[in-house]
């Protein structure tokens, strides 16, 4: 393809991609559930009472892309695809990573776990299963319109920074080189959470104490934070409302 000035064109905004974490029961699909015309690809039973449409619960790695294969192929009216959840998918992708594995010789050799292939290199081997999950919702986003919303969990990871002390952070429930992976896929990450401000009150002897409140309140923030995992391309506020609506009128592609 010849490169030159005719070949310049302005950007168009496309749908997001949204990964949304928490921990448990903190309101993330609710959320996916209220963004418009929702359709859930489950790999976890976790829509409880909320009134959606879904795929029937995903046991392997061939239900979910067969799922995504058929939002893209056939006709349909959905205009947001809720992934629920990527902790609970990635164990479909280590399981079909096992059941298609092949030695240096290029022969199958199932495996039983993904770490019987040594050396990390069955999580390697994972990541072109994860490319192509991804490759799938992108297609989706590009070619049919649909925003794509991916819930997971949270679980505290470990930073070790040459330049920091040590801390804590509230990260993607998913193996390092999966969370990586998905981090740079995502055009927004949200970080769910109740709340929580510092309050310092006098603990006597003229000294004083500070410790977290909670106010119930839950919020989705959009800007990371050594605490938590969090990034957005939009310049959204660094906290809201944890509602669809809230999060919606502040995008400029919903």
């Amino acid at each position: 393809m010849a490169i030159n000035l005719a070949s310049l064109a302005k950007n168009t905004i496309k749908p997001p991609r949204i990964i949304i974490h928490g921990d448990a029961g903190c309101g993330k699909t609710t959320f996916g559930a209220c963004a418009d015309t929702p359709v859930f690809i489950q790999t976890e039973d976790g829509l409880g009472s909320l009134d959606a449409t879904a795929f029937p619960l995903a046991t392997s790695f061939t239900d979910v892309m067969e799922a995504i294969g058929t939002l893209y192929s056939e006709p349909h009216d959905f205009k947001t695809l809720v992934v629920d959840s990527l902790d609970w998918l990635e164990p479909l992708v280590w399981k079909h990573t096992c059941e298609f594995w092949t030695d240096k010789k290029g022969d199958a050799n199932r495996l039983a776990s993904i770490e019987d292939a040594g050396y990390g290199k069955g999580y390697v081997e994972a990541l072109g299963y994860w490319r192509q999950f991804f490759s799938g919702i992108t297609a989706l986003r590009d070619e049919r319109k649909m925003t794509i919303v991916m819930i997971a969990h949270s679980e505290q990871k470990r930073v070790e920074d040459p330049l920091l002390p040590a801390y804590d952070t509230h990260d993607l429930k998913l193996h390092k080189r999966a969370a990586a992976l998905a981090e740079e896929f995502a055009d927004v990450i949200l970080y769910a959470a109740v709340q929580t401000n510092m309050v310092t009150e006098d603990a006597g002897f003229n000294k004083k104490r500070t410790r977290a409140v909670t106010t119930g309140t839950r919020v989705i923030h959009t800007v990371g934070q050594p605490a938590f995992l969090a990034k957005n391309r939009f310049n959204l506020p660094p906290v809201l409302p944890l509602t669809w609506a809230d999060f919606a009128k502040h995008m400029p592609a919903l």
